[in-house]
């Protein structure tokens, strides 16, 4: 094994040019993230997109992400974290360009899954570059303080630049991403410095079989609406998904440096915990995209009109992250997470009430805010639990783990609930393809397959609350966890 050291000392202070280097990849991937969502319905009209298209150009980014992330923070220790993050900001740049200039639902849809790679490496080697780059103390505190606000920030920022963009072109959408991509490149290569690196055994085979086995699955629910259940092509889908899932699980069993160690598994409350944030990570995504298209697709709102009035759904998410945050060493986990499903279990319950002659105000204000506040407090409790009783030394990988159980979870979770929503619509004798194209009684199809499908989310938070009673971590057990995690993070430990 060799290595490679750096020779730079570590920044004492926060300011500079590092830290919009580091960051402004963070903010540039969760600013894709949103804009696409409210950007979604011109993408189809103007390309033709079928209903299986729509929903691959989210979860192609997704599936590339979620499935390549572990493999990312690992090749950054195997070349090192600077020549990582140059790649997976180069690749990010280089596919945004290809979203802006596709002319087919082919080209953007592989395109995205290209962003997805390049964000899946450069994602976790910006986070060690913060170790890397500050010292332990305020300005590692501030550098890690100002990542997290430019993933806030991504949040919210997407619905209304989505919104902003769309007005003028989609395309703008992704082709910001280019210079963006080019002066974060510039300023990496010359201010920030190359870390150690070892010789190691990627479990390359181990990530490409769980981003196979996902992709899979997603084919299944995105073909089986339009094709037919007992298609041919539908049932292979079902079983080459099957198939790729027993041998990731197989390959990890024997790996040299499996990307998911079995041992995470031993213990029955992080299985829980794992269980629940899978479906709390498709309920987040799929509230998000499925509103966001019920706003434009049915009341008609325009892209820019849709961002704006998502924009309660981020503050109450924040509202949500605060409250738990304060709760959680007080309260056990399950009934914080309980609570919280309970929350989007009735917002869910509300919107399926709903039809295209409702006003904004409160009959969709109502439950995006209730909804958001529920997601809100889950999205914290649940990363929380997945540390319990966790080593310093593996807050990290366990941690990472956890982001990729989400990031999984969050199209598989999608894709099956636009099958439910689809099949609804053509059931009630509606069709797919752009609205543009629709009569009325197609719309109010239309309409009642999307709010038919928000009774399925609501059917998925309920799950979310099943799993999460099987959590026996104790208060004392999270307020441990967000201390060493807090300690971690810092440097300290």
């Amino acid at each position: 094994m060799s290595a490679e050291r750096s020779t730079a000392p570590l920044s004492s202070s926060v300011l500079g040019v590092a830290i919009i280097a580091i960051t402004g990849m963070q903010l540039m991937s969760t600013l894709d993230g949103t804009i696409v969502i409210v950007a979604l319905p011109r993408m189809q009209a103007d390309l033709d997109l079928s209903d299986a298209g729509k929903s691959w150009v989210i979860t192609a980014y997704v599936l590339a992400f979620g499935g390549l992330l572990l493999l990312g923070g690992r090749i950054g220790d195997a070349i090192g974290h600077k020549r990582a993050f140059l790649s997976g900001v180069g690749v990010f740049t280089l596919a945004s360009l290809v979203c802006g200039l596709a002319q087919d639902e082919y080209t953007l849809v592989a395109a995205r899954a290209l962003q997805g790679v390049g964000a899946a490496v450069s994602a976790p080697t910006g986070l060690a570059l913060i170790a890397t780059t500050y010292a332990v103390g305020a300005a590692r505190n501030q550098a890690m303080a100002v990542s997290a606000g430019m993933q806030a920030i991504g949040s919210v920022m997407g619905l209304v630049l989505g919104g902003l963009f769309t007005v003028i072109s989609w395309r703008l959408a992704f082709l910001i991403n280019v210079p963006v991509g080019i002066v974060i490149i510039a300023i990496a290569v010359f201010k920030i410095a190359e870390t150690n690196h070892e010789r190691l055994k990627l479990d390359v085979t181990g990530a490409l079989l769980a981003t196979l086995g996902c992709t899979s699955a997603v084919l299944v629910f995105t073909q089986g609406p339009p094709r037919g259940w007992v298609d041919p092509w539908v049932i292979g889908a079902a079983v080459a998904a099957i198939v790729f899932f027993v041998s990731f699980f197989l390959v990890e069993r024997t790996a040299d440096n499996p990307l998911v160690p079995f041992s995470v598994f031993s213990d029955r409350n992080r299985v829980a915990t794992f269980t629940a944030w899978f479906l709390g990570g498709g309920v987040l995504l799929t509230v998000t995209v499925m509103v966001g298209l019920l706003a434009q697709d049915v009341l008609g709102y325009s892209a820019l009109r849709a961002g704006i009035c998502f924009l309660p759904f981020a503050v109450a998410v924040g509202v949500g992250n605060v409250l738990a945050t304060k709760l959680a060493p007080m309260y056990a986990p399950r009934w914080l997470i309980i609570g919280g499903g309970l929350f989007v279990l009735a917002a869910m319950l509300y919107g399926s009430t709903l039809d295209r002659t409702i006003p904004y105000f409160p009959n969709l204000f109502l439950p995006i805010v209730i909804g958001g506040f529920g997601i809100g407090i889950i999205s914290v409790v649940l990363p929380l639990c997945a540390v319990a009783k966790v080593g310093p030394s593996e807050i990290g990988p366990v941690s990472a783990i956890t982001l990729m159980v989400q990031n999984l979870g969050g199209p598989l979770v999608l894709v099956a609930i636009m099958a439910v929503q689809q099949s609804r619509t053509l059931y009630l004798g509606g069709t797919t393809g752009p609205v543009k194209n629709m009569s009325p009684t197609q719309l109010d199809a239309l309409g009642e397959g999307y709010t038919y499908s928000l009774l399925w989310v609501a059917g998925v938070s309920i799950l979310v609350g099943v799993a999460a009673f099987w959590i026996g971590f104790s208060a004392k057990d999270i307020a441990r966890a967000q201390h060493t995690k807090e300690a971690v993070e810092a440097g300290e430990l």
